[in-house]
């Protein structure tokens, strides 16, 4: 039920055949209709990482979350479909290197070759906000997308690495061999999203990726890459609150007077990072 609900959230009827037709149709559709967001942990409530309540969640019309929770949905509902899927641990890079901590999870479906990917493996991705509008065919060297350019690195069966567009707001990651275990998520989910060391708990963002580029809220800053670049600060609550809302992020039973701190919250940041950084 939960399946048919995401669907119907997504304006398909009925269940689709699991072809590449279709996964590239639902990666599209998702990225339209679902943001990625750290709402709840900003606001000191956040949900768990469960896949099923995630559905569930997102079904009803609610936010998913970031990559643990965008991700392991989607592969209950590839997995209803009768997708061939697999989970795999994403540790993502930093300037030094990979941090060895699942940081995200990663998903490849097998089994939908074509003349440009005979192996028939892909990767569809939902997490990571700001990255790929179409499932990266799982081949290694560079994937352009519009204007943006990945790359997949040092392809083997234990793994790969993954080099985001230099516009976006992360630099890649590292895939590890196959098997991640929801038990392993949670406690990572935990580790992310406590305060005051929990990565998703400094700073609002929401983004959405559309099919000409990728649109993000960060704290109280506004701006887009591809297409349309724009870059502009929301010192109005009400202009925030509205581009949140714009951006797909559900607000329903949500205190305004919590959602007011925040934004006072993330201004104070903002100003204090514009001081650092004069």
């Amino acid at each position: 039920m939960s399946v048919d609900g995401y669907l119907a959230r997504l304006g398909v009827s009925g269940r689709p055949a699991p072809t590449l037709e279709t996964l590239v149709d639902l990666h599209h559709r998702h990225l339209d209709a679902v943001p990625y967001d750290n709402l709840s942990i900003m606001l000191a409530a956040p949900t768990s990482a469960d896949p099923a309540e995630t559905l569930v969640r997102i079904a009803a019309g609610g936010n998913a979350g970031y990559c643990f929770h965008h991700n392991g949905a989607v592969e209950l509902v590839l997995r209803g479909l009768g997708f061939d899927v697999e989970r795999r641990p994403g540790s993502m890079l930093a300037e030094v290197g990979s941090s060895g901590l699942l940081d995200h999870l990663v998903l490849v479906v097998s089994g939908l070759p074509t003349p440009s990917n005979p192996d028939g493996r892909w990767w569809p991705d939902l997490g990571f906000g700001d990255a790929f509008r179409d499932p990266l065919p799982l081949r290694e060297g560079v994937h352009r997308q519009g204007s943006f350019v990945y790359r997949i690195a040092r392809l083997t069966d234990r793994g790969w690495t993954f080099l985001h567009d230099p516009a976006g707001s992360f630099s890649g990651a590292v895939v590890g061999r196959p098997g991640v275990a929801q038990s392993d998520v949670d406690a990572n989910h935990a580790r992310l999203s406590t305060p005051p060391d929990g990565h998703f708990t400094r700073l609002l963002v929401v983004q959405r990726r559309d099919q000409s580029g990728a649109e993000t809220v960060r704290g109280i800053q506004h701006f887009r890459t591809g297409a349309g670049a724009f870059r502009r600060d929301l010192r109005s609550y009400d202009d925030w609150r509205a581009v949140l809302l714009g951006l797909g992020v559900s607000l329903t039973g949500v205190d305004d007077d919590a959602l007011r701190a925040l934004h006072r919250r993330m201004a104070l940041r903002h100003d204090d990072w514009l001081a650092l950084d004069g």
